[in-house]
């Protein structure tokens, strides 16, 4: 896996696949695998596809400070131009579109098209808030409790309903912690692009998941109405569209990015 030293961290990503650039980019507690692995081949025919583990998760490392978007935002930017050449379209999943909206508006030029899931624009909603402080207090208790409450609160209940408890006790048991989860959740709640989103000029998709009690619709509507001219589009799903409607998510950014 290559990897590439930017300020004090130094940022492992894998690229698969040949044509334009593609950045992949994880949410809390995922990692370039965990979230994009099961898609990649569905991109890679069309797009060198770039994922990059962030601080916090995977194989990166750094000295263990404090997470800012902007730290984030220039490690996407380091690995971009390390591994494509020109701009880069970039498809963001949760804390990673808050991440990709950063790196594309302090860094206007790398970034062609933008693909926004499940973002939001500030941590300001009383009950978003009580959600994240809530997935801190059951990191630093117990991690099998914070991976219960993530799928209780990840999928839609029809979902849950369809794979019923074996299927539900599968995923408990299949998360490993990420081994900076607590700092990027302590990111999540200082979340604050307001300012830097009119600086977005990259054509820009925000998608929506109807039933999402991680980040609900109405945030994600939000960012959109914040970056001019940006498009919206909503999935019928909880939080984890990656996994519960991918063939639907991976359509949608097939399309913008063609």
């Amino acid at each position: 896996m290559p990897s590439i030293p930017v300020a004090d961290a130094t940022v492992h990503y894998q690229t698969e696949g040949s044509g334009p650039g593609l950045v992949l980019l994880h949410g809390t507690q995922g990692s370039a695998v965990t979230n994009w692995g099961h898609l990649v081949e569905r991109f890679s025919a069309a797009h060198t596809v770039i994922r990059p583990d962030y601080s916090g998760s995977g194989e990166t490392t750094d000295q263990g400070g404090e997470l800012t978007v902007e730290s984030l935002a220039a490690q996407v930017a380091a690995v971009s131009r390390a591994a494509a050449e020109g701009p880069v379209d970039i498809v963001g999943f949760s804390l990673g579109a808050v991440v990709a909206a950063a790196t594309a508006a302090l860094y206007p030029d790398l970034v062609r098209n933008l693909v926004l899931v499940a973002g939001w624009a500030h941590t300001g909603d009383a009950r978003q808030r009580l959600m994240f402080e809530l997935w801190r207090d059951l990191d630093r208790a117990d991690f099998r409790l914070f991976t219960r409450m993530a799928v209780l609160t990840g999928y839609s209940p029809g979902f849950l309903e369809a794979i019923g408890p074996d299927g539900i006790e599968t995923l408990v048991q299949a998360s490993v912690r990420e081994p900076g989860a607590d700092r990027q959740i302590d990111l999540d709640l200082r979340v604050d692009l307001r300012d830097m989103l009119p600086q977005i000029t990259a054509r820009t998709l925000v998608v929506g998941l109807s039933h999402d009690h991680m980040v609900p619709a109405f945030a994600a509507a939000d960012l959109h109405e914040r970056i001019s001219g940006s498009r919206y589009s909503e999935i019928g799903c909880g939080h984890l569209v990656l996994f519960e409607r991918p063939d639907e998510l991976v359509q949608l950014v097939q399309s913008f990015t063609e």
